[in-house]
C-alpha cells in the first residue's frame, strides 16, 4: 500500500444528513467512495429505520443522533415546520457531542444543503466543511443567482420576464425551481436556502451529484464566481453499473414499499419486446392520488403500450378498488415497489415517466433511458428543461388547471417518445449521455479525479 493510502487511513470525515432515503442513499454512496479510497468515513443522521441496521454499510460507519423529536414523530409526512425547528435546535448540540465522544480528530465536516448548520459545527471545532449538493449543478447555479442577487428574476408584476444566467438558455416562470417565484408558499425551504447561499464561504468545496460533461457550462460559470464546485457523479447504485450495490442489499426491508420478489419485475420483462415497456414511477414519498392514476391509467389504455407502474397508496387504500386498474392489469405490471434501477438498465424498457426529481433522473441519464416528465415543484421544472430543451432526451407532459395532468397527453407523450419521429434521436442522445456518465466515474474520468482531489485535499488537513 503505498504512503498515501496510509495517510488516508488516518484521516476522518463525518458526513451529515437528515432523513429521507433520497438524502441518506446519495451520502451513504459518496461515503462509500471515499472509504474505498482509504478514509475512515462515518454517516450521522436521525433517520430512524437506520436505527436497528448494523453500523458499517459498505465501509461507512452509521451513527444516530437525535433531532430532538419523539420516536414515534411522523418525520416523512408530519409538519415540516415543527421538524426542522426541532432539528435546528437539537442537531448541533448531538453532532457537537458525537464527535466530541468519537476519539476521532475529523479532517473535515460534509452535510447536504438541509442540515446548513453542520457548518458552524465545523467552525467551533476548527475543521473545513464541505457541502454535497443533492440536485442538478444547474439548480444550485440558479439558486446562487436568486438568493445572492445576482441576476434579475420574475416578481409579480413582471412574472413573465426572461432570466439570463451565465451558462444557461433563457429560462421563463415555467423553467424555474418553485421556490425562486414569487408565488411560493414553502417558507421553511426558502429559509434553509438563504441559509446556504447567504454561507457559502463558510465551505471549502460543493461537491455535486452531476457530472462535468453534462453540465459543462453551468459548473464553469459557477466556478468562474468564486464558488468550488467540484462535480463527483452520477451518485447512483452499483446496481446500475452491473455491480452488486451493498446500499441497496444492507437497507433491503427498510422501505415499507419494497417486495421481497425483486425478480417479478424483471422476470416480466425478459418476456416485452425490446424497448417497449413504459415504466412509471413518480419518487419514493409520493403517494398516488385518484386524478393522478385515472390519468396515467386512460393514457396507458390508449397507448397499448405494455407498463411497469409503481403505484404507492395510503394503507387504506388498495389498487383494486380502482376500476380503471382492473381494465389495464393484463396489459402491464402494477406494484408498490420496484428495483429501479434494473428496471430501467432492462432492454425492453422504452421510457420512464416521472416526477422529474434529480436521484430518479441521474439514474435515467446513466441507464440511456428516454422520459417523459411531469413536474411538480421544487427543482423538477427545472429538471424538465434540461430533459427536453437541453439534453433532447424526452418531453414534458402538459400540466391542467386543477388536475395532476391529461390521460390523452400521456397517450401522446408515450407515442412521441417510442414511436415518434424524434423517438431515434431520443434513444441516441441518451445513449450518448450513458456512456458520457459511465466515462466520467470510471478511472481517469471527470468525477474520480474530483474525488481523489477531494480526498487528497483533506488527507493534507
Amino acid at each position: 500500500m503505498s504512503s498515501i493510502s496510509e495517510k488516508n487511513e488516518q484521516t476522518s470525515v463525518l458526513l451529515v444528513t437528515a432523513h429521507a432515503q433520497g438524502h441518506v442513499n446519495p451520502m451513504l454512496r459518496l461515503g462509500k467512495l471515499f472509504a474505498s479510497r482509504g478514509l475512515h468515513v462515518t454517516l450521522a443522521t436521525n433517520d430512524l429505520a437506520l436505527k436497528n441496521r448494523s453500523t458499517t454499510i459498505g465501509g461507512v460507519h452509521l451513527e444516530y443522533f437525535s433531532d430532538g423529536l419523539p420516536e414515534d414523530a411522523d418525520r416523512l409526512n408530519g409538519n415540516i415546520d415543527t421538524f426542522m425547528k426541532s432539528i435546528n435546535l437539537f442537531g448541533p448540540v448531538n453532532i457537537s457531542a458525537l464527535i466530541r465522544s468519537s476519539g476521532r480528530k475529523f479532517a473535515c465536516l460534509i452535510n447536504n444543503p438541509f442540515v446548513p448548520w453542520v457548518a458552524d459545527v465545523a467552525a467551533e471545532f476548527e475543521v473545513p466543511c464541505a457541502m454535497v449538493w443533492i440536485q442538478a449543478s444547474t439548480v444550485f447555479h440558479i439558486f446562487n443567482c436568486f438568493y445572492n442577487r445576482l441576476s434579475e428574476f420574475p416578481t409579480e408584476n413582471n412574472l413573465d420576464m426572461s432570466v439570463n444566467l451565465p451558462g444557461l438558455q433563457p429560462l421563463h416562470a415555467e423553467d424555474l425551481p418553485s421556490f425562486v417565484l414569487p408565488s411560493n408558499n414553502m417558507f421553511t425551504f426558502d429559509g434553509i436556502l438563504k441559509d446556504v447561499f447567504y454561507n457559502l464561504h463558510k465551505y471549502k468545496c460543493v461537491l455535486g451529484n452531476s457530472f462535468m460533461e453534462l453540465e459543462k457550462d453551468v459548473i464553469t460559470s459557477i466556478n468562474d464566481a468564486g464558488v468550488p464546485f467540484w462535480p463527483v457523479g452520477p451518485i447512483v447504485p452499483a446496481s446500475i453499473f452491473g455491480k452488486k450495490d451493498v446500499v441497496d442489499d444492507d437497507f433491503m426491508g427498510v422501505n415499507k414499499f419494497k417486495s421481497v420478489n425483486v425478480s417479478d419485475c424483471l422476470e416480466w420483462l425478459d418476456k416485452q419486446q425490446p424497448a417497449s415497456v413504459v415504466y412509471i414511477s413518480f419518487g419514493t414519498l409520493v403517494f398516488s392520488s385518484k386524478n393522478h392514476i385515472e390519468s396515467i391509467a386512460t393514457g396507458l389504455k390508449i397507448s397499448k403500450q405494455p407498463f411497469i407502474w409503481v403505484v404507492k397508496l395510503p394503507e387504506n387504500q388498495e389498487t383494486h378498488q380502482f376500476e380503471i386498474l382492473e381494465e389495464i392489469r393484463e396489459q402491464g405490471l402494477i406494484v408498490r415497489w420496484s428495483p429501479q434501477t434494473d428496471v430501467l438498465s432492462h432492454p425492453s424498457v422504452g421510457c420512464f415517466i416521472s416526477h422529474g426529481g434529480w436521484n430518479s433522473l441521474s439514474e435515467t441519464i446513466t441507464a440511456g433511458v428516454p422520459m417523459i416528465v411531469c413536474p411538480q415543484w421544487t427543482d423538477q421544472p427545472t429538471n424538465a428543461k434540461l430533459v427536453t430543451d437541453v439534453w433532447g432526451i424526452g418531453v414534458k407532459l402538459n400540466k391542467k388547471p386543477g388536475a395532476f395532468f391529461d390521460g390523452e397527453d400521456v397517450a401522446r407523450c408515450v407515442e412521441e417518445v417510442l414511436n415518434g419521429p424524434k423517438s431515434k434521436e431520443f434513444r441516441k442522445k441518451g445513449a450518448e449521455l450513458k456512456r458520457a456518465a459511465r466515462e466520467a466515474v470510471a478511472e481517469g474520468g471527470s468525477s474520480d479525479k474530483n474525488i481523489q482531489l477531494f480526498v487528497d485535499s483533506v488527507s493534507s488537513c
